[in-house]
This record gives C-alpha cells, structure tokens and sequence, in this order.
C-alpha cells in the first residue's frame, strides 16, 4: 500500500482496535493512580482521626463530605478535562468517599440503641453533603 492509498478495511479496524486499547489502558492507569490514594486516606482517616472524631462514623462523615467538595468542584465550569475527571472524580473519590460504610455505621448506632444519632448522622450527611458539592461548584 502506497501512502496515497486507502488502508483496507480490515487494516483500519485493526488500527481502530489497537488506538482503542491503548485508550482504555491510559483510562484504566488514571483510575488506579486515583484510587491507591484515595483508598490509603480513607483509611488513614478511620485510623487517625476516628478516635477524635466520633470513631468510624466521624471519619465517614469527613471523607464523604471531602468527596462531596471535589466532585461538587469537578462538576462546575471548569473546562472538561476527562484525565482529571478519571483520575480525582472516579479514582480519588471513587475510594475515598463510601456509602457502605455510612450505612453500616447507622446500622451499628440502631443496634447499638441510639435511633437519634442514627438519624442525625443520615441527615446531617444529606444536608452538609449537599452543602460541600454546592460549595465546590461554586469554588470551581
């Protein structure tokens, strides 16, 4: 094939495959350089700072309410930047932020017989997590 010609069908849908690879590799390392560390602080958080905060409760708070900020701020009128989106969005705050470990620790406060904390970590979660996001997309 000369450079005048056209590839082949089958040369372009291999050269179509091999740039698709390639992209959904870079995706990929994105996500994991995102998620190592968002995974370590939100241990940390719970290793660190529970015993100040409330315990595991306290430090699901302040993570989720951290996650709630960045993706509030990524969401906003910055430029889309799909790079940053994967790396900080899903990979960051991916692992960073939980909404498991919220539940379970409204389920230990219920069995643990004390429905008001319970309920006002629910709804102090919903309200400042609502309040974080819109403070981010109003930082951004």
């Amino acid at each position: 094939m000369t450079s005048a010609e056209a590839p082949s069908p089958a040369d372009a849908q291999a050269l179509l495959a091999r740039r698709r690879l390639r992209f959904e590799l870079r995706e990929l390392v994105l996500v994991a350089a995102g998620a190592v560390p968002g995974a370590l602080l939100r241990w940390q958080a719970t290793v660190q700072l529970g015993p100040w905060i409330g315990g595991g409760a306290g430090a699901d708070l302040l993570v989720n309410l951290v996650g709630s900020f960045v993706l509030g701020f990524l969401a906003g009128p910055i430029p889309r930047r799909t790079s940053l989106v994967l790396w900080l969005g899903i990979g960051f705050c991916g692992c960073l932020t939980t909404f498991s470990s919220w539940m379970l620790d409204v389920m230990h406060l219920l069995e643990a017989r004390h429905p008001w904390t319970a309920l006002a970590l629910v709804v102090g979660s919903l309200v400042f997590g609502l309040a974080f996001a819109a403070l981010g997309l109003v930082c951004s």
